[in-house]
């Protein structure tokens, strides 16, 4: 099954989730696919992993990306650069938007509210059961709840994003799914699509995942290894 995303798409999720390395790689799929893509950086929170590092193989790929005003890049305040208006009022044909994590991340598309009133928006939930207060339904029901409150907007839709970064394997995708799958029926939101390494997506069809699939191929660097190249 193929992911058909379109419109105005905000990325949300807890810290650790993975979400902007979700968003980076829809992105990528989706300019794959022949369709014009815009990536937004509304992360004022995470001081790691953010859109901006994979921002010149983006831009290579004809992947405009917005940033917040530099000197702002750790304000806490949600203070945005006024193209993000822009990308509402006249989106491209899939805008996605990575918002920080957690409901303190999210409290900055409280500030886009009005914009966003009478358009049409999606909202995904990224869910990592290996992540503090996501490893079970209630804990994944409770962090939507904090997050559709700090933003103003409701989730209509979840993404699983199992993984252990270099060690995940084939049943901790097929965990995170079985999780995902339990979200859904208890929240009634559909499930957008699940992700997966590049080296795993067979073995995960076999096992009777129907779903779709966004294969993942790693654009952001860890801080500890980013360290360890310098030194080298």
């Amino acid at each position: 099954m193929d992911i058909n995303l379109k419109g105005v798409v905000v990325i949300v999720g807890n810290y650790g989730s993975g979400k902007t390395e979700v968003a980076v790689n829809l992105g990528i799929k989706r300019k794959q696919d022949g369709i014009d893509v815009l990536l937004a950086d509304l992360d004022l929170v995470n001081p790691y992993f953010r859109i901006r590092e994979a921002r010149s193989y983006l831009s290579k790929m004809g992947i405009d990306v917005i940033l917040p005003p530099r000197k702002y890049l750790h304000a806490d305040l949600p203070i945005l650069s006024p193209k993000v208006g822009g990308l509402i009022r006249n989106p491209a044909t899939l805008s996605i938007l990575d918002a920080g994590g957690d409901g303190v991340g999210t409290i900055v598309l409280a500030a886009l509210a009005d914009m966003f009133k009478d358009r049409p928006v999606d909202m995904l939930q990224v869910i990592n059961p290996f992540r503090p207060f996501t490893a079970d339904v209630n804990g994944c029901l409770v962090m939507r709840e904090r997050i559709e409150a700090a933003s103003r907007l409701k989730v209509t839709g979840l993404i699983g994003n199992a993984h252990l970064l270099d060690d995940t394997t084939t049943a901790d995708v097929l965990q995170g799914y079985e999780l995902v799958t339990g979200v859904s029926r208890a929240s009634g939101l559909p499930i957008a699509f699940i992700t997966a390494a590049a080296g795993l997506t067979q073995e995960i069809r076999a096992a009777g995942v129907t779903c779709p699939m966004l294969p993942i191929e790693r654009q952001l660097t860890m801080p500890w290894k980013k360290a360890a190249e310098a030194d080298g």
